[in-house]
């Protein structure tokens, strides 16, 4: 039988320890939290440049200024900071981030070089080119 998004992001959540710094990516990334072990204290981080990132609002509690990278409404924590989401992503890259959960679209069609139908948002060009 095939996982569902609560499985899948409930088995991501059992690989978090405590003290991490976790950025959480869009799509099934965002249920992470909702899967959080008691006792596993984490610091959540949003690609979109949050670092802090609080749960889910209740319904007439939301502000629409916050929100996480697939565009859901989160609160914030007395910790929370904020910044670009270039720092965001050199956090990523630096190092600075212990485990980043991402989402995917099409990963095993790709894998099998079927054709791909999403938008391309992206071109990769041999080294040393102009294009």
């Amino acid at each position: 039988m095939p996982w569902s998004r609560e499985d899948l992001a409930a088995r991501a959540a059992r690989e978090l320890r405590d003290g991490f710094y976790v950025n959480l990516g869009i799509g099934i990334p965002t249920l992470v939290a909702n899967y959080i072990a008691p006792g596993v204290n984490v610091m959540l981080q949003s690609e979109n440049g949050m670092l802090g990132i609080g749960p889910f609002p209740y319904e007439g509690e939301e502000d629409p200024d916050l929100i996480n990278a697939g565009k859901q409404t989160i609160s914030e924590l007395p910790a929370s900071s904020y910044f670009s989401s270039a720092d965001s992503f050199a956090m990523i890259r630096g190092g600075h981030i212990d485990m980043a959960v991402l989402g995917a679209l099409e990963v095993a069609e790709l894998v099998l070089g079927q054709e791909l139908v999403l938008p391309v948002t992206g071109q990769q060009h041999p080294l040393g080119t102009d294009e």
